[in-house]
C-alpha cells in the first residue's frame, strides 16, 4: 500500500486543520468552546424567531445575529473543506451535510425574496435548527455510540421485525375477542391498539371491555417493558467493546476520519500518516 506524505506541520492547511479538527490541542478546544457557544446562540434565535411578540418587536436584532452566525458558518464550513486533503469525503460525510444544511438557508432567502414562494423559503429556512446536530461533534461518546448502533443494527432490525409479527398477532386475537363494538374495529386498529399498549404509552382511545380482552392487555403491558429493554442491552454490549481500547479526537489530514487509537501511526481508512 501506498502512503501518503506527511504534510508540513508549519503549514497553513495544517495549522488550520490542528484549528478546527483537533479538539486535543489548545486552538482546538478554544475553536470547539467558541462554536458550541454559537450554535447554542445560534439554535436560541431560532426558536425566539418564531415566536411572534418576540420577533415583532427584535425582528431586526435578530436578523443581524443570524447574518453574523451564517457568515461564521460559512467561514468554518470553508475552513473544514481547505483544511483536508479530499474535500469530496468532507462535503459528502454526515457532518458536512449537517453544515451546509446550517449555512445554506440564509442564502437561499435572499435568492427568493418573492411573496409566492414565502411558504417554502420559510420551511428551508428551518432547516437552521439542523445546527443543533453540530452539537453532536462535542458529545464524547456520540462517535462510538453511532459505531456500536452501526454494529448492532442486524439484531435490532431482527428484534423490530419480531416485535412487528407480535403485534399483527396479538391485535389480531384483540380483535377477535373484543370486536367492533367495543372500538376494535379492524384488525389495523386493534394493532395500533398494541402497540400503544406495547410501548407503555396508553392514549386511552381505545379500552378493552371483556375480562379475557383485559387480561391480554396486562400480557401485553407486562411485554412492554420487557421489549424496551432489549434494544438498549444489544447496543451496550456493543458500546462496552470500545471502551477497551482508548481513543482520542484527532483527525485525518487527508480523509478527515476522526477518533484514532492513541497508539496509532497511520489513519484507518486512508492510510495515511497521522500527526504525532
Amino acid at each position: 500500500m501506498t502512503r501518503i506524505k506527511p504534510e508540513n506541520p508549519q503549514s497553513f492547511r495544517a495549522r488550520l486543520h490542528t484549528i478546527i479538527y483537533e479538539a486535543d490541542t489548545p486552538a482546538g478546544k478554544l475553536f470547539d468552546v467558541a462554536l458550541l457557544v454559537i450554535i447554542l446562540i445560534s439554535v436560541l434565535a431560532v426558536m425566539l424567531e418564531s415566536v411572534e411578540s418576540v420577533r415583532r418587536v427584535y425582528g431586526y436584532e435578530l436578523q443581524v445575529v443570524e447574518w453574523v452566525i451564517t457568515i461564521f458558518f460559512t467561514l468554518e464550513y470553508i475552513g473544514r473543506i481547505i483544511a483536508v486533503r479530499k474535500p469530496w469525503a468532507y462535503i459528502f460525510s454526515f457532518y458536512g451535510i449537517i453544515d451546509f444544511l446550517a449555512t445554506i438557508p440564509k442564502y437561499v432567502g435572499l435568492l427568493f425574496p418573492g411573496s409566492g414562494v414565502f411558504l417554502a423559503v420559510r420551511a428551508i429556512r428551518l432547516l437552521r435548527i439542523f445546527r443543533i446536530l453540530k452539537l453532536v461533534n462535542f458529545v464524547g461518546a456520540s462517535n462510538q455510540l453511532m459505531i456500536a448502533l452501526r454494529r448492532s443494527r442486524v439484531k435490532i432490525a431482527v428484534f423490530l421485525f419480531s416485535v412487528i409479527v407480535l403485534c399483527i398477532i396479538l391485535g389480531t386475537i384483540m380483535y377477535i375477542i373484543e370486536g367492533p363494538s367495543n372500538g376494535f374495529t379492524s384488525i389495523p386498529t386493534s394493532v395500533y391498539w398494541t402497540i400503544v399498549t406495547l410501548t407503555t404509552v396508553g392514549f386511552g382511545d381505545i379500552t378493552p371491555a371483556t375480562p379475557l380482552g383485559q387480561f391480554v392487555s396486562v400480557v401485553i403491558m407486562v411485554l412492554g417493558y420487557g421489549i424496551i429493554a432489549v434494544p438498549t442491552g444489544l447496543v451496550t454490549a456493543e458500546f462496552m467493546k470500545d471502551k477497551q481500547v482508548h481513543l482520542n479526537t484527532q483527525a485525518c489530514r487527508n480523509c478527515g476520519a476522526a477518533h484514532h487509537r492513541d497508539d496509532a501511526e497511520f489513519c484507518y481508512n486512508c492510510g495515511a500518516r497521522l500527526k504525532k
